[in-house]
């Protein structure tokens, strides 16, 4: 029990409260030698040495009440800390602070000169200090700051007042340091942030201009072809006239969705235009219908309003299965069902155009292997929901699409 809460508070010390070390810049740093540690390490062997020959001059001007063992202990406990203010600041705050701690109970303040600490010791203390307030948090850097003025006032309180206004110069220059270092990695986020989104709008505007130059002008071609074709023949049979009527129709309005999209492409707002759904679906067969496949639709289960999510898939799902019976099995029957469950929405379309209707031969088309970009967006679209989508030949000669869109927010528990 006990070595684990130690263990906590080492880590608590080691990094629990403490940020990592800022990059250093290429003049402070030399493949693996940090030259911060470096020059951390050479001022502590060089205070030792200054502080042990100044207390050794003391002592021997006060009849050497110490021994020199006990001067260089003092000397090296006071100024290791430095080494570890790089790495491990806290810590080697708290290791200053007992030594000072130490120093004064070991060597009675002004016993051997008229100030009250050994300016050794202060000086590995206020670098401490400023290392922490630059990487650790402000809860902590309040605590250092109080313990700071209890500690000046149970050592020596007639020199309280000074010592703490020297120990608030380096908090001060650390929370400056700080928050203008904080402020600069935000802005470089930001930057990062502008410049990736400036990336993406302009391979969106380059994806758009390729879609309006290729596919809206062969769908504007398309849409004109077929309004001028009834007036080439003589007489044309109404029937004719009808199918290339709802051949227009069928490209202006795929022209006007492919506008939508092109609109959105080129722009950095959301798309707020209403989305297809299910309430859409008696004009998307009716459409199929006109494209030449007989389609009848059934409804199990209590039809309810979907999340937009779904709604928006699963009539995009369906779309996509009544685009390939009417491009690969022209002339096949279609049957749409869907199935209200209580955690998913369940949808099957099936059509007996896997076996051609001439000669028993099978569709050569592609389905088979679901190997067309329709079939990955439809799975992608199940799959972003958290369900899953099932594409392939029946042992009835048929196709079959099933899809099972969840309706729960965490979908991914409730699909069967």
């Amino acid at each position: 029990m006990s070595s684990g809460f130690r263990g906590r508070i080492a880590g608590t010390f080691a990094n629990g409260v403490t940020a990592p070390a800022a990059p250093r810049p290429r003049l402070l740093q030399r493949g693996r030698f940090d030259l911060v540690f470096v020059a951390d390490v050479v001022l502590a062997l060089i205070l030792v040495g200054v502080s042990d020959g100044a207390l050794g001059a003391q002592n021997s001007a006060h009849h050497s009440p110490h021994s020199a063992n006990l001067l260089i202990l003092v000397s090296l406990v006071l100024c290791a800390p430095l080494v570890l203010r790089n790495r491990q600041p806290l810590t080697a705050w708290t290791a200053s602070a007992l030594a000072i701690f130490w120093a004064s109970a070991v060597i009675q303040p002004r016993s051997l000169s008229s100030s009250a600490y050994l300016p050794t010791g202060i000086i590995v203390y206020v670098l401490c200090l400023y290392a922490v307030a630059v990487r650790c948090r402000t809860w902590v850097v309040a605590g250092t700051g109080a313990v700071t003025l209890l500690g000046s006032l149970v050592i020596d309180h007639e020199t309280a007042p000074v010592a703490f206004v020297v120990a608030a110069i380096p908090l001060l220059a650390g929370v400056i340091v700080r928050a203008r270092r904080g402020a600069r990695e935000q802005l470089e986020v930001a930057e990062r942030r502008h410049v990736g989104e400036r990336a993406l709008l302009e391979e969106r505007q380059r994806i758009a201009r390729e879609l309006h130059d290729v596919v809206a002008h062969h769908m504007s071609v398309i849409a004109i072809q077929a309004e001028a074709a009834p007036y080439k023949t003589a007489d044309p049979p109404p029937e004719l006239v009808e199918s290339f009527g709802e051949i227009r129709a069928s490209a202006l309005s795929g022209l006007n969705e492919l506008r939508r999209v092109l609109g959105v492409l080129r722009s950095d707002q959301p798309d707020v235009a209403p989305q297809p759904g299910l309430g859409d679906l008696d004009a998307l067969i009716e459409s199929a219908r006109a494209g030449g496949v007989t389609v009848t639709s059934s409804v199990t289960g209590t039809a309810r309003p979907l999340p937009e999510g779904v709604d928006l898939s699963a009539y995009r799902i369906v779309q996509e299965a009544l685009s390939n019976a009417m491009r690969h099995a022209p002339g096949s029957e279609v049957r749409v069902r869907l199935y209200y469950g209580e955690a998913v929405l369940v949808i099957e379309v099936r059509n007996n155009g896997y076996v051609a209707a001439t000669g028993g031969q099978r569709a050569k088309a592609g389905l088979g292997n679901g190997s067309g970009h329709g079939i990955i967006g439809m799975r992608e679209r199940a799959v972003m929901l958290g369900g899953h989508l099932e594409v392939g030949p029946t042992g009835d000669d048929e196709f079959l699409v099933t899809a099972a869109l969840p309706l729960t927010t965490d979908g991914r528990e409730n699909v069967p």
